[in-house]
């Protein structure tokens, strides 16, 4: 099976309802978690227990990004056999932002964490990163493996990067975070707009507009995508599953 489940798809916030931004990825048995905000570890749980999971990818420190990240940890570290420790490819800042809510456990305890960005071997899917613009230091993904292609912008703004990240992929999961850029807007966030047109420059063949402002009409985010892309354009939905 190769699916890519939705667990949360705003940005800054979990509307009523809904998570913040998660995604979970099956590849042929390997199972692995994209980003783990708010509220996304119940629905991680629907589909895959916490002992097996394989490997968990977080783009940045922001919580709306990491922070069941936490929850994930207290399962597998008071599990009644703890397993071995679980691969965490992850930006600085992230492991720090997480352990502050952990008085007592240790993370490394559960976690073997792996610097982003870099690129890894990560079961069957290889892990490329770029360094894209944000906040903090945020790692766009790209995974690749015979028969797939999934790049995710996370919650960073337009870059160049963007188009070498998603050059030909099955998959662009973009942030859809403004729905307008005025002349001051926020440099370190992407546009619905702009995620067409940078999907469109990369070749991709799906974009996935996810990271909604809560509130967002997500009509509008697809038809300003649309302006700059003529693919398939899928507003994402907690619960979603694509398959791949």
């Amino acid at each position: 099976m190769r699916r890519l489940t939705v667990l949360g798809t705003c940005g800054a916030w979990p509307e009523a309802g809904r998570g913040a931004s998660g995604f979970l990825l099956e590849y042929d048995g390997f199972r692995l978690a994209l980003d783990l905000g708010y509220a996304t570890l119940p629905r991680l749980l629907d589909h895959c227990a916490a002992e097996d999971l394989d490997a968990v990818v977080i783009t940045h420190e922001h919580p709306d990004h990491c922070a069941d990240l936490s929850a994930l940890s207290r399962a597998r570290y008071f599990a009644q056999q703890r397993g071995p420790r679980l691969p965490l490819y992850c930006t600085p800042g992230v492991i720090g932002r997480v352990q502050a809510m952990e008085p007592t456990e240790d993370l490394h305890d559960v976690f073997d964490v792996h610097p982003l960005p870099a690129s890894h071997r990560v079961g069957p899917l290889r892990l490329d990163t770029e360094l894209l613009p944000h906040h903090v230091p945020h790692a766009g993904i790209r995974l690749s493996a015979p028969g797939l292609v999934l790049a995710y912008s996370g919650d960073a703004g337009p870059d160049p990067a963007l188009a070498r990240l998603a050059a030909a992929a099955d998959l662009f999961i973009a942030g859809a975070t403004l729905q307008s850029r005025p002349a001051d807007a926020d440099p370190h966030l992407l546009s619905a707009a702009e995620a067409g047109t940078w999907a469109a420059r990369a070749g991709a063949r799906r974009l996935l507009l996810t990271h909604f402002w809560p509130g967002s009409d997500r009509a509008l985010s697809v038809a300003d995508a649309r302006a700059g892309f003529r693919g398939e354009i899928i507003a994402a939905d907690e619960g979603m599953a694509l398959a791949l």
